[in-house]
């Protein structure tokens, strides 16, 4: 978070304390999707109001529950994307799904107090092979869930049952090319044909049951490769049934090795960061909140302070059956690790590499389309 759009949240934070405590819903936009909820407990209410004051002190021992999760429910996947840590074999965990026993206890324990759920990490989520369980016990709860895949399984009878029957608000389908050809250069393996039949099956069922979720949410990461394709992103999204469109600039991750500079665009107006002599400009007024707000789990019960942490090289800790949820966020590990990121950042090689950092804007996404409503939002 830059400390303009913090300083544009606390001013906000009157407005959203009104709504919250009289009217019982908050409305936002995370990574320019907008959400809103409504009929929050006032448990929710208590905590959320709680997190903005954590906003403001970033305290290494929380006030708060986190408002905001992300949960990796699979840790593989079959595609090789290089600029992903699974894709280019720098993931060093064993390949793993998490398990439905410990994904219930996560839920029952954090699931009353979080506005979103993320649903995706370092894999492709609809792998697992107990999905509409995972999908069962979120829907037991009043929160925003996305899920993101590269849609090669969306055809598969039993994973469409699953996303119709217990749907994510967002449905996020990662397409890097409107041919296979610039698909496939990023997305190693993928078969466009597959993913917009899947799309198409499933906008079919959601209009014979009534349904306005799922949110086909197609994702569009510029390159260099497909930049050229950026004025036909949004009637392809039209033509194949989607309901959303998000535009993104592509990031790094924590590793020296991938070839980054190969996938950057020509086009500034593409670009994640800036640059001067080939260099990345280090922009200064980053503020991290995701090991305030925001942690990752990963499919083995591993707690982390932020993805970037892919390896869990600092973990705050194991999800066990005799270690909760709330053992971990509340722990002086996890506070000695959140006092490192907001002191001494530069000490963890995931916040010196931070894709976030040194963006003008936090979120990775410059251009949202709500397809059905003819909206359009920019940062």
């Amino acid at each position: 978070m830059r400390k303009i759009e913090r300083l544009k949240s606390l001013v906000k934070s009157p407005k959203i304390i009104w709504n919250l405590l009289f009217l019982g819903k908050y409305n936002f936009y995370f990574d320019l999707m907008p959400v809103e909820l409504k009929r929050m407990s006032l448990r929710k209410q208590i905590n959320l109001i709680m997190f903005g004051l954590n906003l403001i002190y970033r305290r290494i021992y929380p006030w708060s529950w986190p408002i905001h999760m992300q949960v990796e429910i699979t840790n593989y996947c079959n595609l090789k994307c290089p600029i992903c840590p699974t894709g280019n074999k720098s993931l060093n965990r064993p390949p793993t799904a998490i398990d439905i026993d410990l994904f219930k206890r996560l839920m029952n324990e954090a699931g009353p107090y979080l506005l979103t759920l993320a649903l995706y990490a370092w894999g492709e989520p609809l792998l697992h092979p107990k999905l509409s369980e995972i999908l069962k016990i979120t829907s037991k709860y009043n929160l925003v869930t996305f899920l993101s895949t590269n849609g090669q399984n969306l055809e598969d009878n039993g994973v469409l049952e699953a996303l119709i029957r217990y749907p994510t608000t967002y449905l996020i389908v990662a397409i890097d090319g409107l041919t296979d050809k610039t698909n496939s250069h990023f997305r190693m393996g993928a078969k466009l044909g597959q993913t917009l039949r899947g799309v198409k099956k499933l906008a079919e069922m959601k209009r014979k049951k009534g349904s306005v979720l799922p949110i086909l949410h197609m994702r569009y990461l510029v390159m260099k490769h497909n930049q050229h394709e950026y004025h036909s992103i949004k009637e392809f999204a039209e033509n194949n049934m989607f309901d959303f469109l998000s535009i993104r600039t592509l990031s790094p991750i924590d590793s020296p090795e991938i070839p980054y500079m190969e996938f950057v665009p020509n086009s500034k107006e593409f670009r994640a960061y800036q640059y001067k002599n080939d260099k990345k400009i280090r922009l200064n007024d980053f503020i991290c909140m995701h090991a305030f707000s925001y942690p990752t789990v990963f499919s083995n019960g591993c707690i982390v302070s932020c993805e970037q942490d892919f390896n869990a090289k600092q973990p705050y800790g194991m999800i066990s059956k005799n270690v909760s949820f709330g053992d971990i966020w509340f722990s002086k590990r996890a506070s000695n690790i959140r006092k490192t990121i907001r002191d001494a950042p530069s000490c963890y090689t995931f916040c010196l590499n931070c894709p976030f950092a040194d963006r003008p804007v936090s979120s990775c996404s410059i251009e949202a389309y709500d397809l059905r409503r003819k909206n359009i939002r920019k940062n």
